[in-house]
């Protein structure tokens, strides 16, 4: 399981930059960020743990992202605001699970000191 996101106040780790594949290397299933292609097993190592890492800071970040989202989505103020529950059924969660994401979203953003997710990182 990933390792739980720093907060705000502690330093965010920067891992090996996810590249994007070209569309031909992309289409080959057999094709995965060239991994295919080390031979040394000391390096295939290196690498695969550095994309790991990547994919796991990126999908903590993305979920720090939907968090917010839907937070703003079910703020009071909102004259459009979506229930918990069409939240949920918008990003195919569990409307409890909604729920705990609006909340976590909006202590993401009182730590954010109230300007807006682009200060998250």
């Amino acid at each position: 399981m990933a390792e739980p996101t720093p907060r705000r106040n502690e330093p965010r780790l920067r891992p090996a930059p996810l590249l994007f594949e070209p569309a031909e290397a992309a289409s080959d299933p057999e094709h995965f960020f060239d991994l295919e292609s080390i031979d040394d097993p000391r390096a295939l190592l290196a690498r695969a743990t550095e994309l790991t890492q990547a994919f796991r800071a990126a999908a903590d970040r993305a979920v720090e992202y939907q968090a917010i989202a839907a937070a703003q989505l079910a703020d009071p103020r909102r004259f459009d605001r979506l229930t918990p529950a069409a939240i949920a059924e918008q990003a195919e969660w569990t409307e409890d699970y909604a729920k705990k994401m609006v909340e976590f979203g909006r202590d993401l953003l009182r730590g954010a000191d109230a300007t807006g997710p682009e200060n998250l990182g």
